[in-house]
C-alpha cells in the first residue's frame, strides 16, 4: 500500500500512531452530525440551516463557515431549488394579533404549531393533489397532514382534529396565513373549543414561515407520491 501511496513505511506509522489534535477530533464529530442531520431531513438543509439546527439540537456554538467547509469536502448540500411564489392579500372573517412576532423556534413539543395546504401535480397523471400539514416548531416534525383532491375547508379541518386527536391536551399558539380557511369563523370556533390561541400573519411573515417549513413539506410530498405510486 505505502509504494502504491509513494509513501515511506515510517511516514504511515507515524501518522497511524500520532495524537489526534482537538480541533480535528471536532471536526470528524460535527461531520458526523452533519450526515446524520442529512439523512434526517432527507438532503434538504443548506449549510445555514445545518448549522442552525447542529447548535439548536446540540447546545453547540458551531460557525455556518465550519459547517459549510465540511459539507464541501463531504459532498453534501441542499437539493431543493428555491422557487418563487405569489402572494395575494385578503379580507379574512377573522384576524388576530401576530403573537410569535416571526419567532418561529419552540423550546418544548406543542408549543407551537404552524399549518398550510401545498398543491402538488401527481407524475404521469393530469390531476393535483393538496396536502395540508401541521408542523411542531420545535422540531419541524408533522403533527397531522391529510392528502385530498380539493383544497377546501374539510381538507383543513380534518387535519386540525387529527393534530388533535393524537396531542388531546396540547395548547399551543397555531400559526398559518391569511387563508380563507383559517380565518373563517368556523375554524376559528374550533380553535376556540380547544383553548388554542390563533396567530394568522400577514403576507411576508406567511412567506418567512413557509421557507422554514419547506423542508418537511417536500419530505411529505415526497412520502405522498411514492404512496400513491
Amino acid at each position: 500500500m505505502c509504494s502504491h501511496l509513494e509513501i515511506s513505511r515510517a511516514a504511515y506509522y507515524k501518522w497511524l500512531h500520532r495524537t489526534v489534535p482537538d480541533a480535528e477530533y471536532e471536526n470528524i464529530k460535527l461531520a458526523e452530525q452533519i450526515k446524520e442531520f442529512d439523512e434526517r431531513f432527507h438532503h434538504i438543509l443548506g449549510y445555514r440551516r445545518m448549522a442552525s439546527w447542529i447548535n439548536h439540537f446540540n447546545h453547540t456554538a458551531y460557525s455556518k463557515n465550519r459547517v459549510h467547509r465540511i459539507m464541501k469536502k463531504l459532498g453534501i448540500h441542499s437539493v431543493i431549488r428555491k422557487k418563487k411564489k405569489k402572494y395575494t392579500y385578503s379580507k379574512p372573517d377573522e384576524t388576530v394579533e401576530n403573537i410569535l412576532q416571526r419567532d418561529f423556534y419552540a423550546s418544548a413539543p406543542n408549543q407551537k404549531w404552524a399549518t398550510d395546504v401545498t398543491e402538488f401535480k401527481v407524475p404521469g397523471e393530469q390531476k393535483k393533489l393538496y396536502l395540508s400539514a401541521i408542523l411542531d416548531l420545535y422540531d419541524r416534525y408533522p403533527v397531522a397532514y391529510v392528502v385530498s383532491a380539493r383544497n377546501d375547508n374539510r381538507l383543513v379541518f380534518e387535519t386540525f382534529d387529527r393534530a388533535i386527536a393524537a396531542f388531546p391536551d396540547a395548547k399551543p399558539v397555531f400559526h398559518s396565513d391569511r387563508g380563507f380557511q383559517y380565518t373563517s369563523k368556523m375554524f376559528q370556533k374550533k380553535l376556540e373549543k380547544q383553548d388554542i390561541w390563533s396567530n394568522p400573519c400577514p403576507g411576508l411573515d406567511t412567506a418567512l414561515i413557509m421557507d422554514q417549513q419547506k423542508g418537511s413539506g417536500e419530505s411529505l410530498k415526497r412520502k405522498c407520491i411514492k404512496c400513491i405510486k
